[in-house]
């Protein structure tokens, strides 16, 4: 009965939304330089030529086509949608504090939160998002309401509810009387491969894309230890197994250098944060052909609450924030340079959304290329998510998802901050 409200839910917030896509129609775009999200070469002087939601060519020049509306960019910087690899969009951390947050709010009021963060995230330009964290009914119900045009926002790639141990990173219950319960904080409770096979099942059945395991502790949440190694591996492969027979892939939470190592070597498919890496685990990452998401604008958020808002975290996450924090850039600038593949992901949710392009500024602080760092959020993040034949790049055949900024990006990241046009599916959501 719960899940069968989510829709009705959404229904009453589709006036948070922008109006449904126009009719589809043939449209040239002008883009005066642009970066395509396959290689670091910056085009000039290019025409985009796109037919209802999709990419037909990409020519030199400036091509005017009979009948065609031609959209001029020709002083701006043109790239693909932007893709953030770790989002969650029915959680703002910081407008109250958590334990309040957790007793006051309903799962109905994240879902109406979801609906205008998705419109934020979409307008900032990030135009795709996998989604690592929400209530699983909940968050797929808002996946599917953008993939049917109801409301705005990015393409979702979603896991529900993520597998956590009994007081694992994930556990909402830890720290509350233990007569107080709702079913979002339980849901993902995984203490046995038995576990761990059925609840990899069970979500395949409500609808996720992908799954998410938590086996090391967390920041945010009480309680737990942020090094510690709290699955077994016999949970691990487990539900990585099972995951990957039902075609789906898997993002593991893992901050502690032994989480890292166990589930790299247990085949999941990203390392989201990887705090505590080392040369041994970035060897074994690039071996498998594992990425890791770095979400540095997440672990410089905390820092700040840690120093001046403690308020605004839990219980003895201010102590973990600020030793975690200042891990995270130098151990993404290692691994980087080993070889790993770094996909863009930030942990929206935990900051503001719409603010995900901060991540740029802080991955080209920390050492990466600018370039780089555009396509670890582009061709990067869609090899991660499986759809680079649809998504991260600007080439024949694939989604007219495009966006644009004033001035060259590669020189100044900052620009991505600012994105004055958003196209997505052949539809302009965004214009200056």
């Amino acid at each position: 009965m719960r899940d069968m409200r989510w829709k009705a839910v959404l229904g009453a917030a589709l006036w948070l939304a922008a109006s449904g896509a126009a009719s589809a129609k043939d449209v040239v775009i002008h883009a005066g330089r642009l970066i395509d999200g396959t290689s670091s070469r910056v085009r000039q002087h290019v025409s985009i030529i796109i037919k209802d939601d999709r990419i037909v060519e990409v020519r030199d020049g400036f091509a005017d086509l009979p009948g065609a509306e031609v959209i001029d960019l020709e002083d701006k910087t043109v790239l693909p949608g932007l893709i953030d690899a770790h989002v969650h969009l029915l959680i703002q951390l910081g407008k109250q504090s958590p334990t309040v947050a957790k007793v006051t709010r309903t799962s109905f009021d994240d879902v109406i939160a979801g609906v205008t963060n998705a419109r934020t995230t979409l307008l900032a330009g990030f135009t795709s998002v996998r989604d690592l964290g929400g209530y699983t009914p909940a968050i797929v119900a808002l996946r599917n309401a953008i993939a049917a045009g109801e409301i705005d926002g990015p393409r979702m790639w979603v896991s529900g509810g993520p597998l956590t141990p009994t007081g694992g990173h994930g556990d909402g219950s830890t720290g509350f009387d233990g007569e107080l319960t709702k079913p979002e904080w339980t849901e993902g409770i995984v203490d046995s491969p038995e576990d761990a096979v059925r609840l990899v099942r069970l979500r395949h059945r409500q609808g996720v894309d992908l799954i998410k395991i938590m086996p090391s502790g967390g920041v945010a949440s009480v309680g737990d230890d942020p090094e510690a190694q709290l699955m077994t591996d016999d949970e691990i492969k487990a539900a990585v197994e099972t995951a990957h027979i039902l075609h789906m892939k898997v993002a593991a939470h893992a901050h502690g250098t032994k989480a890292i190592a166990n589930a790299t070597l247990l085949g999941v498919d990203s390392i989201e944060h990887g705090t505590f890496g080392t040369a041994d685990t970035d060897k074994a990452m690039k071996d498998g052909k594992t990425y890791l998401v770095p979400t540095l604008i997440a672990g410089q958020t905390v820092f700040d609450y840690a120093k001046m808002h403690p308020e605004a975290l839990g219980p003895s996450s201010a102590a973990k924030a600020l030793a975690v924090a200042p891990q995270m850039a130098s151990n993404m600038m290692r691994a980087y340079r080993a070889g790993v593949k770094i996909a863009f992901g930030t942990d929206a949710g935990v900051y503001p959304h719409g603010q995900n392009a901060q991540e740029f500024a802080l991955m080209v602080k920390a050492g990466m290329p600018a370039m780089d760092a555009i396509l670890s959020a582009t061709s990067g993040a869609a090899a991660l998510i499986g759809d680079d034949a649809d998504i991260g790049s600007i080439r024949t055949g694939r989604y007219a998802d495009i966006i644009a900024v004033n001035g060259d990006p590669t020189m100044d990241v900052t620009l991505l901050q600012h994105v004055v046009f958003v196209m997505k599916s052949g539809r302009v959501v965004k214009t200056d």
